[in-house]
């Protein structure tokens, strides 16, 4: 992938939304799939509308990105995207609780993390359109963060497994690296994610970089 452009340019504020419309899509599919996927694991029906939700919010901020793309003459497709969040679905395709662990509350929660400052930036560039879209999919993805642990605490709980002990066997297995801080511990603690879950993971020195997203 290519190095994103700064912010203050055009193209720079085309590849940055490209790279958010791209995430927004992924996460689409990847809430369809954990429908379609876990739909015999025996869990509540709660769990699926759960999941459903989630892919019909997921499902409107990629029409909100692919919008406010075509009002810079660009769409969805234009540039090259990566294949991170696929590479995480395939790897817990077959274990609830690591799909769980990584996609809302280690992909996801980094999101929550990166978020405000990607805003903050496009505010002070005037771009005050992108920065509401950035903030409206800022406040819903901490309930997407909310569903991962609700769930993942009550398959811990089924399993009578130590939710933070499950957590972070599952991260170290399934995860590469390190979480990188600083966290967004507002947000988190908002969304019901106590420290003591990703604090133990972290990274010893990490700088919380627009471009890390």
């Amino acid at each position: 992938m290519p190095k994103r452009r700064n912010f203050g340019s055009l193209a720079g504020r085309t590849a940055l939304l490209h790279a958010l419309a791209h995430i927004e899509l992924n996460a689409i599919d990847l809430a369809w799939d954990m429908v379609a996927r876990f739909a015999d694991a025996g869990l509540p029906r709660e769990f699926l509308n759960d999941w459903i939700g989630v892919a019909s919010e997921e499902a409107h901020h990629f029409a909100l990105l692919s919008a406010r793309l075509a009002d810079f003459g660009a769409n969805y497709g234009n540039l090259p995207a990566h294949d991170g969040l696929w590479e995480a679905a395939a790897a817990t395709a077959g274990d609830l609780l690591a799909r769980l662990a990584i996609v809302p509350l280690v992909l996801e929660a980094r999101g929550l993390d990166v978020t405000p400052a990607m805003t903050g930036q496009l505010d002070r560039l005037g771009d005050v359109k992108s920065a509401a879209v950035l903030r409206l999919i800022y406040e819903q993805e901490i309930g997407h963060v909310a569903v991962g642990r609700r769930w993942f605490d009550f398959m811990c709980r089924s399993q009578a497994l130590v939710p933070e002990q499950a957590f972070h066997d599952r991260v170290r297995k399934f995860f590469t690296g390190e979480l990188k801080p600083p966290f967004n511990r507002a947000a988190r603690d908002a969304a019901g994610f106590p420290a003591s879950y990703y604090e133990p993971l972290a990274a010893r020195t990490a700088v919380n970089r627009i471009d890390d997203c």
